[in-house]
């Protein structure tokens, strides 16, 4: 068996390899793609392990490694980092570092999502980042509209939009207008078919339509939710869900120093964070407790802060719901909060998607 350890950067890669049945040691650096296609398909027929740091811009990499029938391992950076505390880092001891970790069996390996989970994924935050860009648009005519004296109500509508095409705007204001609402047409039209793309995926997952019984999980949040996590086995408390999505507090203590916390560690997917945060807003209106400290973290903190608490208890109720099988109204009626998810609190509002 050959184990190479790769330290990959996106116009090449260094690698470090030892061959275990003929006790072979070597190092090259190889550049993409051409150099690393030639290297990866020589091995072709051979058992192969090829360890590489988590990183981004590496998809053709690893097609092509399990195209070629080899086993590749991605490792925890951070991890990979810590257990290698000299200052001095090159190219050549990365990969010698991660070929060690290898050899000795304590590499970090990380969980990997399957190659369908990878698409819908992309069908996700595509979609998403259309509608943050729909936003953007959005947000651009009400500051024309509010320029031009028109107040009133934020949220977008057929009359507000009726108003902002009736102000008497003339020269490049006008034109900015009419740019504007031709793009924000033009994403509509593309978010359109996006969203039922989403809600027909999530409708054909079990896990997704589970989540999709409690307040403020919609589709999007479901599907999200369920392809992040992954298999929820992983986890043995929600807790860590809470941790792996990056919704916990940084800490810095030590010895006597008293506990300080600061920002949330934001390790997580960044996707799935945003959308628990966008859905605790809705969330929180049907649970009395949640609505609570809400409120209180709203008016003593910064309602920043109290949406991010809620989304940590949403992420961990969803894992729960996973756990244990139970839609969100069986779930509510064995917890001490039955009686109080009956009425919402404020003003009912449909599902974050």
């Amino acid at each position: 068996m050959m184990i190479i350890g790769c330290d990959f950067h996106p116009g090449f890669q260094q690698i470090a390899y030892v061959d275990q049945e003929t006790g072979e040691y070597g190092e090259r650096r190889l550049h993409h793609r051409e150099e690393a296609v030639r290297f990866y398909g020589s091995l072709a027929g051979r058992r192969v392990v090829v360890g590489l740091e988590a990183t981004g811009n590496d998809r053709w990499f690893r097609k092509l490694v399990m195209e070629a029938g080899h086993e590749l391992v991605v490792g925890d950076a951070s991890a990979i980092h810590a257990s290698a505390p000299r200052e001095q880092r090159t190219d050549k001891r990365d990969a010698r570092h991660i070929l060690k970790l290898l050899v000795e069996n304590r590499f970090p390996a990380v969980w990997q999502p399957s190659a369908g989970n990878e698409a819908q994924r992309q069908l996700l935050m595509h979609r998403c980042r259309l509608v943050r860009m729909r936003t953007r648009l959005k947000n651009q005519l009400d500051s024309l509209a509010k320029s031009e004296g028109l107040t009133g109500s934020r949220s977008w509508s057929r009359q507000r939009r009726g108003q902002i095409e009736a102000l008497p705007l003339t020269g490049w204001y006008a034109q900015r207008r009419a740019d504007l609402l031709e793009l924000l047409d033009g994403l509509e039209l593309r978010i359109k078919p996006l969203d039922t793309a989403v809600e027909a995926a999530a409708r054909q997952d079990a896990e997704a339509r589970l989540l999709m019984t409690h307040p403020g999980v919609g589709p999007v949040v479901s599907l999200a939710y369920v392809l992040v996590v992954g298999d929820w086995r992983r986890f043995p408390r929600g807790k860590q869900v809470g941790s792996y999505l990056g919704l916990i507090p940084s800490e810095a203590s030590s010895g006597k120093r008293q506990q300080q916390m600061g920002h949330i560690t934001k390790q997580g997917n960044t996707l799935l964070r945003w959308l628990l945060v966008e859905a605790a807003t809705t969330a929180q209106r049907y649970d009395a407790s949640w609505h609570r400290q809400y409120v209180r973290l709203s008016m003593t903190r910064h309602h920043g802060v109290a949406k991010v608490a809620i989304a940590h208890k949403l992420a961990v109720r969803l894992y729960w719901m996973l756990r244990s099988g139970q839609d969100y109204g069986r779930m509510m009626e064995r917890g001490s909060h039955a009686r109080q998810s009956e009425c919402p609190v404020g003003r009912t509002k449909g599902p974050i998607e």
